[in-house]
């Protein structure tokens, strides 16, 4: 992780610049050069012409007022509407900032455009949270591994566990099986604790400091997000330019990054925490659902799981065994596991709760 944001650092090019400087030409988001604005080694800001993201996308729409389905429909099927759209609303407020994140190759002007962000985002890159978090787990002087990490178009995520905190949940893993290995719980009844770091360089969250506990018998993970630590990246406004980011203007958040990351260790990664974790779900988990294959599309639905996802997560409670809310709970971190998509594998742990009060209901 640390060799790929490295990498990606030095392709890093972030830009202020005004609406009238933006233009969509073919689906691509062109940047017009600026002569006048002359950087530390005298060279002005070249013209730029870079694929956008589907983040930008996103962005563009929201920002825009353009419908976000709209939009996607039209650079799937209709690229001149898709120009057409985003070149209008620009023009109709040429003077509006925005700051263009993008990885591009300067020399050529040609990469991707990842985010249009307001013009008072303050960037914290995954590379800087990274190792100030990895400080403040290095600083709280408690044993704890990085079992993973993902990095995907929105954010990363960095998942810390401490195997040896750990405390029995008979209750709550009786009558559950594995879906992977066909151990019981009844077997392996121990859950330990964990948190996620997570961070985002387009406009997709704050960074996060998430405690997650984790089911040994089937390493489902299940994250608690109501007891979230964040930091919001919001700054001052900012002049128009390529920026040059340097480590002193992030060196105070940086700071209060491992600071929490070491609070957060100390905090999340005790047994007496684990225990109210355990306790506060085990009686929820506990309720026996009448229909079960009812309950669990219900529960899919309003969720707003996609359907192809909510089969897998059927599938899972019915591998289970458990046939109680709990087994709810478990078949969204156990199909967690399985996705390939980051970002919709960490939205799954985050909604197993939800999914467990819906399904006690």
């Amino acid at each position: 992780m640390v060799s790929l944001l490295r990498a990606q650092r030095g392709s890093k090019v972030d830009i202020i610049t005004s609406a009238a400087d933006l233009r969509m030409v073919g689906g691509m988001l062109r940047i017009a050069g600026d002569p006048t604005a002359i950087t530390a080694n005298g060279v002005g800001r070249a013209e730029a012409l870079l694929l956008p993201t589907e983040v930008l996308d996103e962005q563009a729409g929201a920002k825009l007022g353009i419908p976000v389905g709209y939009l996607k429909k039209t650079r799937r099927e209709q690229i001149g509407l898709y120009d057409a759209n985003i070149n209008g609303w620009l023009a109709s407020e040429p003077t509006r900032k925005f700051m263009v994140r993008t990885l591009q190759d300067r020399s050529r002007g040609t990469g991707v455009a990842r985010a249009l962000m307001s013009d008072k985002y303050k960037v914290m890159d995954n590379l800087d949270v990274l190792i100030a978090a990895l400080n403040g787990v290095h600083q709280a002087g408690h044993p704890a591994e990085v079992t993973s990490c993902d990095l995907s178009d929105r954010r990363m995520y960095v998942r810390i566990e401490a195997p040896q905190v750990v405390v029995a949940a008979r209750e709550l893993l009786k009558d559950y099986r594995s879906p992977f290995s066909g151990q019981t719980g009844s077997e392996l009844p121990e859950v330990h604790a964990g948190l996620v770091i997570t961070n985002s360089e387009v406009g997709c969250g704050a960074v996060r400091i998430v405690p997650r506990a984790v089911f040994r018998v089937c390493r489902n993970g299940m994250t608690i997000e109501k007891d979230t630590m964040q930091a919001v990246h919001v700054g001052a406004r900012m002049e128009e330019g390529t920026i040059d980011w340097s480590v002193a203007t992030q060196t105070k958040e940086l700071e209060l990054i491992t600071s929490k990351t070491a609070d957060a260790v100390a905090h999340f990664l005790s047994h007496d925490y684990v225990e109210r974790i355990i306790e506060s779900v085990t009686k929820q988990a506990a309720t026996e659902l009448n229909d079960p294959g009812s309950t669990v599309k219900e529960v899919t639905k309003q969720l707003n799981i996609p359907d192809e996802t909510a089969d897998a997560i059927l599938r899972h409670f019915i591998k289970g065994g458990q046939t109680t809310a709990g087994g709810v709970m478990q078949a969204f971190t156990s199909v967690a596991q399985t996705v390939k998509d980051a970002d919709a594998a960490h939205t799954l742990e985050a909604k197993a709760l939800d999914a467990l009060a819906l399904a006690a209901r």
